[in-house]
């Protein structure tokens, strides 16, 4: 990736594009435990093992019969009792098996009557309703075919994934690496929550809201603490944290001000591709290359570093990871406000959406000033205005939900 002008200003989608096409030649395989499988990205096909059920079986407590050779108020002879968990005998022709929901069907039995329409007295059993064929049976791969396809190369494991592999026996999966990813805050005025603060002092939230989002993603951080305002400690941290890991995330110091040391300091050590962005909040976004650990610089009001780490930083760790899909999920929502024609800017309003069904509305947070991290709390989402653009209420815009992402 060749080095940009830092005068230049890029587009949101542009800049993305970017970091996603170098993110994808990061891959690394690795195979896990399906134990350990959750939240990774799968890096081959998974087919079907075995057939899911793997025999046909009773979706119901009752009596498997021969639906053929049933006649409604004739009493059966019960033959047998299959609990989930045993291996059955053939059904004896004219009789009925006492069966229950997940057991295995006996040959020559066709169908279950529920046992709320038997009546049952001692050895034998009444049949008061009329059964057709396959009646409350589940047949064997009605939910998996041996072979078929569970899931695609570059799909992030869910919970309910995890469970489908178990399903059919899968005990381990080729995956995408995480990346090791280091956090790193600068600033002379940062201390930790717990200690008393002083006058020109502020606690360092970024560093907590970073790492809660990262974990999120199924990454543990590695905390490397605050960096003084200095040049010369910021390109040391910079060149001994290369060493341990596939990722730096840091926050303030990447904006034009003299004690702004992140940037220069990548300059000096690695290589910046990526300056400036045409977003807001977000605009002094860094990205660049200490040999071959990647550096996202994030700006150091927290709700830009939010923003540019949703918007960008996520969607480049997924795909290090091989996932395919790392867009953020959005969707259409009506506008609840009115804006005058905006800047050059795309922007990123923190809103809450409001009213329920076709009345629904999205409101924008009086507050936006990129300081303020009560709106983010506060907020339902983030609804995009594009460059260049007024808005009026009704007017459609896009919006990406908090719920659906973190």
């Amino acid at each position: 990736m060749p080095e940009l002008s830092v005068n230049s200003l890029m587009p949101v989608d542009a800049a993305l594009t970017r970091l996603l096409d170098d993110a994808r030649l990061r891959i690394a395989p690795e195979t896990v435990a399906l134990s350990q499988a959750d939240a990774r990205v799968l890096l081959r096909d998974v087919v079907a093992g075995c057939d899911v059920p793997p025999w046909d079986n009773s979706a119901m407590d009752g009596y498997a019969v021969d639906s053929r050779a049933l006649h409604i108020d004739t009493s059966l002879m019960v033959s047998q009792r299959i609990p989930a968990g045993t291996a059955p005998g053939a059904l004896v022709p004219g009789s009925a098996a006492r069966i229950f929901t997940g057991a295995p069907m006996p040959d020559g039995a066709d169908a279950v009557v529920m046992q709320e329409n038997c009546r049952a007295e001692g050895d034998r059993v009444f049949v008061s309703k009329p059964v057709v064929p396959g009646e409350n049976v589940r047949r064997q791969g009605a939910d998996v075919p041996l072979g078929s396809v569970l899931l695609r190369a570059g799909h992030r494991l869910r919970p309910q994934d995890v469970g489908l592999l178990a399903a059919t026996g899968q005990s381990s999966v080729l995956v995408g690496k995480r990346p090791r990813v280091a956090l790193m805050a600068t600033g002379d005025e940062l201390i930790e929550p717990g200690q008393p603060l002083w006058p020109g002092q502020i606690y360092n939230s970024n560093a907590y809201m970073l790492a809660a989002m990262l974990r999120v993603l199924g990454i543990d951080p590695i905390d490397i603490g605050r960096v003084p305002d200095s040049l010369a400690e910021t390109e040391a941290a910079l060149r001994h944290t290369a060493q341990q890991v596939d990722c730096i995330i840091t926050t303030g110091g990447v904006s034009a001000g003299e004690e702004d040391h992140v940037r220069a300091a990548l300059q000096r050590c690695g290589r910046l591709t990526l300056w400036k962005l045409a977003l807001k909040p977000g605009k002094p976004f860094a990205y660049g290359q200490i040999d071959n650990t990647v550096l996202f610089g994030l700006p150091g009001n927290p709700v830009s570093a939010f923003v540019t780490f949703l918007l960008l930083v996520r969607p480049a760790l997924l795909a290090m990871m091989g996932a395919t899909q790392c867009s953020l999920p959005e969707r259409l929502e009506r506008s609840g406000f009115s804006l005058p024609e905006s800047g050059a800017r795309q922007e990123y309003l923190r809103v809450c959406l409001q009213g329920s069904g076709g009345e629904r509305y999205l409101q924008k947070l009086s507050d936006q000033s990129s300081g303020v991290l009560s709106s983010v709390s506060g907020a339902d989402g983030l609804a995009v205005i594009p460059p260049f653009t007024a808005v009026e209420p009704g007017d459609q815009l896009r919006f990406l939900a908090f719920n659906d992402i973190v």
